[in-house]
């Protein structure tokens, strides 16, 4: 006998057998609400919000500047080009230090502070991306607890996504787009990593090194090259019992200042003890920024120092562009490999290969002008 399931036969008696669910119907509830779509704005639709003030249209352009989609990058520049008249009328302040220095709460503490006063401060944080995932968790708003609600502070990490000089360049771009919105003051928060410094301190008016006393730091902080970029100085978390060691660390960081030779900013950086955690001698750290930002304006250095920064990011930018172009050119992926394999076999030094490969690049451009 035939039945319509195996579990019908006098064998499996004991067992029951359910009818199936109805499959529900695929209309769509009208409780639910219709999900609206982000609006697309045209390049003047951009600006306009951004002159305005406009926090939603200033992070969807910072967006469209994040992007690699070659029509957004189109877009951007056009956007940036237009709002670029309305630049310029903030002070640029790059905030670096080494990891679990309180970067992020002196940002807080400090942004309060400037905020409450009556100005508008923008931070742009680099958040560094991880090599393996590629991911960032880009999770500094967290950390700033208090400028993170305030409607006068505007937040935004960006991921490095491996690639500093690219992000460098955008946050260079942001920068403009958040003056022509009317922010007094920007921060630029750097991953911390070396090379990072380097790129801040080539878009920022005053660059900030932090540091932490009694973590035998000194002299390794002494040693490194980035104590000639820095504008000043700050010994953070120098509260309770950690006072005496801060103040020692005040004295040997600036006895080590004058062993630098003098900036070409006439401006000697300064030292300065603070505790962002407990809210003491922050207005003492600010009033040296606005110190330094009215003495390079007075000798003329404020000025000269952007319009060498715009020529350095000018040069930067073609060398991004040369190097991109050279790497997307089918020719040359079609034939990198073979280079590659030629030089693991050491049949090839790399200079012959970097020559053979930039030989090939320079015909496909000879070719290229011919075809024109």
């Amino acid at each position: 006998m035939r039945y319509k399931h195996y579990e019908e036969c006098e064998r499996y008696q004991g067992l029951k057998i359910q009818k199936a669910l109805s499959v529900p119907p695929t209309v769509r509830s009208p409780y639910f609400k219709k999900i609206k779509k982000r609006p697309q704005y045209s390049v003047d639709d951009y600006v306009q919000g951004i002159l305005s003030g406009n926090i939603s249209i200033l992070s969807q352009a910072v967006t469209l500047i994040e992007s690699s989609v070659e029509e957004h990058y189109t877009m951007a520049q056009k956007v940036i080009e237009k709002c670029l008249p309305y630049s310029g009328n903030s002070i640029r302040m790059g905030i670096t230090g080494v990891p679990g220095a309180g970067k992020s709460t002196l940002i807080d503490a400090l942004g309060m502070d400037i905020v409450n006063s009556g100005k508008r401060l923008a931070v742009l944080a680099i958040d560094p991306s991880s090599s393996i995932t590629k991911g960032s968790i880009l999770g500094d708003k967290t950390r700033m607890e208090q400028l993170s609600v305030h409607k006068n502070a505007f937040i935004r990490p960006s991921p490095s996504a491996g690639s500093l000089g690219g992000v460098a360049r955008k946050t260079r771009e942001t920068i403009i787009l958040c003056e022509a919105a009317g922010f007094d003051v920007i921060f630029v928060e750097t991953v911390g990593v070396g090379q990072s410094e380097t790129a801040v301190h080539s878009m920022v008016d005053f660059f900030l090194l932090i540091q932490l006393a009694g973590t035998g730091d000194e002299l390794q902080g002494i040693k490194r090259g980035i104590m000639e970029m820095a504008d000043g100085i700050a010994i953070n978390k120098a509260d309770g019992s950690n006072i005496d060691k801060a103040n020692i660390a005040k004295n040997h960081f600036t006895n080590a200042l004058h062993l630098f030779p003098m900036p070409q900013s006439g401006w000697l950086p300064k030292v300065q003890t603070c505790s962002a955690f407990e809210h003491i001698d922050l207005d003492k750290l600010w009033q040296m920024v606005e110190d330094y930002v009215k003495f390079t304006k007075n000798n003329g250095y404020f000025v000269s120092k952007r319009l060498n920064q715009s020529k350095y990011w000018m040069y930067e930018t073609i060398e991004q562009f040369l190097k991109n172009n050279f790497y997307n050119n089918p020719t040359i992926e079609e034939m990198l490999q073979k280079v590659e394999n030629s030089l693991l076999e050491n049949k090839i030094t790399p200079f012959i290969a970097a020559n053979n490969l930039l030989d090939a690049y320079k015909n496909v451009l000879i070719n290229q002008s011919k075809n024109k």
